[in-house]
């Protein structure tokens, strides 16, 4: 009898340990798969606090982060029906021997400030993800020693359909977003922001004190300095990062400065409080922004004058970039300068398009979805697209639903179902 009640009860703690991480690793490689842009992003701080960056590009990042985003989201769909037990099981556990120790040695160096598990959903500080990976990490051994008592929740007749539409649906997803903007968007520049509240600072707040660090080269040698010691000019800038020093209250909204490209001048409250709609095509590198929509963004410049509108585009490239730029597209339209990584965070296209009016962010679009002549047919305050049109949670969810658990629900049934008339037949 205490041997049946310990053999439950190993049982029950087993399936418990493995549905814990099946619910995390399909959140997990959901939201990468969402944003693949942002994993890149943080795939690449990573390879930069390695000091691999001579050896990667940034194409290897972002197939990484792609990969990535497949592999958990397929091994957590796989714990979550009981799928191929022992080999999942065993993938599992490899991905927590070798992602805990990585965190550790973030949570005591501290190069990044954020390991970007849940993308921008969820942020956890490094000590805070070497935690959860603990925890994940016995919950895997669990699993791993006893996945012969994990239960499928589908028969063997069913499990490879299941295995199969999740790669397909998480490729599709990801792809979708890629191409388009996310279905979620968890930053501050979402549809319906007020950029000014944003940027405001709590009464008594503490500012942090932040420091930062620049990577400069000479003859072929990388080197990291701070302000205190900065060297002469003839070393070369290739980047910078800032570390927190001590923590403080960080509005959502903290690096959003418009320079004039030509003089200097800073326009981000002429931006910001202008009363009428402003167009910014949004691109962190002109020298790897997509030029497929150039003629849709030159005729969108025109509307813009014919109709009174503001237009910059928005960059962190240098004057040659934004000068080639022009003479390979025939751009028109003035110039402002922004830190990199907040026209990152804005949107996450190269370029996209962002529609602003008193400083709220009306609407975004990606490279692909750009409005054309036959949607620009009267002054916005006629059009759809100049309202507001954020895609409400509510809404994504159903969406994900219906494309996603609906199916497998339908796949649960139809097992269900096959096998109480398989056994029908065998009693008759």
């Amino acid at each position: 009898m205490k041997d049946r009640r310990l053999y439950k009860l190993v049982k029950v703690g087993t399936n418990l340990c493995r549905f814990l991480l099946a619910m995390v690793f399909v959140v997990s490689g959901f939201l990468k798969a969402i944003d693949l842009s942002g994993s890149q992003y943080k795939i690449q701080d990573y390879i930069e606090a390695f000091g691999w960056s001579a050896f990667f590009s940034e194409s290897v990042a972002f197939w990484a982060a792609f990969l990535q985003a497949m592999v958990e989201f397929c091994v957590g769909i796989y714990l979550l029906f009981g799928i191929r037990r022992r080999l999942v099981a065993g993938v599992t556990l490899l991905l927590m021997v070798l992602m805990t120790p990585l965190t550790l040695w973030l949570a005591l160096t501290n190069p990044i400030s954020d390991c970007g598990c849940f993308g921008d959903a969820l942020t956890l500080t490094n000590w805070e993800t070497f935690g959860k990976n603990v925890v994940l990490l016995l919950a895997a051994i669990v699993v791993w020693r006893g996945c012969r008592r994990v239960f499928p929740l589908l028969t063997e007749r069913f499990d490879w359909l299941v295995s199969l539409y999740a790669f397909v649906y998480i490729f599709a997803t990801a792809w979708y977003c890629y191409h388009s903007l996310p279905v979620f968007d968890f930053r501050p520049y979402y549809v319906g922001a007020d950029l000014r509240k944003g940027m405001e600072m709590p009464e008594g707040a503490k500012l942090p004190v932040l420091e930062t660090h620049f990577i400069l080269e000479k003859d072929g040698e990388r080197r990291e300095f701070s302000l205190d010691d900065y060297p002469d000019s003839t070393w070369t800038f290739i980047d910078s990062r800032t570390v927190v020093k001590e923590a403080g209250y960080v509005p959502p909204i903290h690096d959003f400065s418009l320079m004039r490209q030509d003089d200097g001048t800073d326009i981000t409250d002429e931006v910001l409080d202008n009363e009428g709609y402003t167009f910014l095509l949004v691109s962190h590198r002109l020298d790897r922004a997509d030029e497929s929509s150039i003629d849709l963004i030159n005729e969108l410049y025109d509307y813009s004058l014919e109709h009174g509108y503001g237009f910059y585009g928005v960059t962190s490239s240098t004057d040659d970039d934004i000068e080639d730029w022009r003479e390979r597209t025939g751009a028109e339209y003035p110039f402002a300068i922004m830190d990199n990584i907040t026209l990152k965070t804005m949107i996450r296209s190269n370029p996209g398009l962002m529609l602003l009016r008193k400083g709220v962010v009306m609407n975004k679009w990606s490279t692909g979805d750009i409005p054309d002549e036959y949607e620009l047919t009267a002054p916005l305050d006629e059009l759809p697209l100049s309202h507001v049109h954020r895609r409400s949670m509510a809404r994504s969810l159903l969406m994900v639903t219906l494309w996603f658990v609906c199916p497998l629900l339908l796949f649960s049934v139809a097992d269900r179902l096959w096998e109480r008339h398989r056994r029908k037949r065998l009693r008759h």
